[in-house]
């Protein structure tokens, strides 16, 4: 599983317990072309390689989309005789450090945020990156991209690979169509568009789904973090998350107040699920459900979530401008603002050095690496080379699009980007206990209070 939030689903485990475990869990091993029958033209500039070069590669991606990321790698195996092994597990994020300072990390990491990345870079273990991959990322990602993958010092270490972009508001074109509403454009038209629905009468406007086992109140972190890129811009988020401004400053109050009148309002919420606490014990994958019943019109949640939408019955659900269901952004405050979103992804780093390992850094950070994968279904990248009709579906091409506009300022998750104690500890439980009656200022100033003073 990739660019989806597998690191929140997963609880998380002691590092402590890892000591002298290898990374086990899927491989994915499909066998490599014979380079006879594959067209290697795209492959030449990585070399040719003899003697059993073996490159390891280690990550949380897993079952069918760890069957694909193998996938994507054949030709080049086939073309360069590099043999590429890879094993995803769940204990990777809980390992990883442990193993690397064993000397047992895998060649290659697939990293699944930049808290860890910058974890990883600041203890030295991961080797700075080849120049040839430097030059992809300079061509083919925005200097924001870049910018997740290199250290404190300047030092560039990691290429980003996947992507997902936060902040859709699914709903049903169907009825949109049928009761003359409108995509709005900026978020008081988003405002405009829900009381008008709570008057209408038939349902409550918004299904919310904050439930995720020991990861519950994860979504409403995803609500206030699009809130305060949008309002406050970029640079007031990137101090907020590197806590240069406080947890409780006005402008992430401002934020959680907006979000709260939409999320915490009766009269708002929680469509054909309950009432407002229901919130907390409503599965995130279930939450937006509703809407394929005619109960509910509006639901936040990432372009991962299209995969959930087949979970209401056996049929196919079609996600398409015209279908069941579809999806917009967030819109940003004013319409002539460009347009600003939140998301996730992952940076490929390595542990060890050698020309194998050089060689397919490099493909990795490629736009023909790019293509093949997103041709195999499901998931999307950022990278600029990708042609987006190679995307599997309108929302996912709609995804790419998004992050290849040049006007658009990208942001990483901002609880992937604060330390653990707040982004996935008290932020989450905060959520909770806000939604619960909890007033702002208590929330905010009890987030802040956890914050590490090193």
């Amino acid at each position: 599983m990739s660019a989806t939030p597998l690191r929140r689903i997963l609880i998380p485990l002691a590092a402590t317990a890892a000591i002298g475990l290898a990374l086990t869990g899927c491989t994915g091993d499909i066998a490599a072309n014979d380079a006879s029958n594959t067209d290697c033209a795209d492959y030449g500039d990585y070399g040719t390689f003899k003697d059993n070069a073996e490159v390891t590669i280690g990550g949380t991606i897993q079952d069918d989309e760890a069957d694909r990321l193998v996938e994507s790698w054949k030709d080049f195996q086939a073309c360069t005789g590099i043999t590429i092994k890879y094993q995803g597990t769940k204990e990777f994020e809980a390992q990883i450090a442990v193993l690397a300072e064993g000397g047992k990390a895998p060649d290659i990491g697939i990293i699944p945020q930049p808290g860890l990345f910058n974890k990883l870079a600041d203890a030295g273990f991961l080797k700075k990156a080849p120049k040839a991959v430097e030059a992809n990322v300079d061509k083919f990602w925005s200097a924001d991209w870049k910018g997740y993958g290199t250290a404190a010092d300047g030092t560039f270490y990691s290429a980003p690979l996947m992507a997902s972009v936060k902040g859709f508001i699914w709903y049903s074109p169907a009825e949109f169509k049928d009761k003359g509403y409108e995509i709005p454009k900026t978020l008081d038209e988003l405002t405009t568009l829900t009381e008008k629905i709570a008057a209408d009468g038939d349902h409550q406007p918004w299904c919310v789904g904050l439930g995720s086992g020991d990861a519950t109140g994860w979504p409403g972190t995803d609500w206030v973090e699009d809130y305060v890129l949008r309002q406050a811009g970029p640079d007031v988020y990137d101090q907020w998350v590197k806590h240069e401004i406080p947890f409780n400053d006005p402008a992430i109050v401002k934020a959680f107040d907006a979000v709260g009148d939409i999320i915490k309002n009766p009269d708002f919420v929680n469509a054909g699920l309950g009432d407002v606490s229901s919130e907390i014990s409503t599965e995130f994958g279930d939450a937006g459900l509703p809407i394929l019943d005619g109960k509910c019109s509006l639901h936040h949640q990432a372009s991962f979530y299209e995969g959930f939408w087949k979970k209401a019955d056996e049929s196919k659900v079609t996600v398409a401008p015209d279908g069941d269901v579809y999806a917009f952004l967030l819109p940003p405050v004013s319409a002539d603002a460009g347009q600003a979103v939140t998301g996730g992804g992952e940076l490929v780093g390595a542990f060890k050095s050698s020309d194998a390992i050089t060689a397919t850094l490099t493909y990795l950070s490629s736009d023909t690496w790019a293509n093949n994968r997103v041709k195999l279904g499901g998931v999307i990248s950022a990278n600029k080379g990708l042609d987006p009709a190679n995307a599997g579906s309108d929302i996912l091409k709609q995804s790419v699009e998004i992050l290849q506009d040049p006007d658009t300022t990208f942001r990483f998750d901002g609880s992937d980007l604060m330390p653990g104690a707040v982004g996935t500890d008290s932020f989450w439980k905060g959520i909770v206990s806000w939604v619960s009656g909890d007033d702002t200022k208590k929330t905010v100033d009890t987030i802040e209070s956890s914050w590490p003073t090193s």
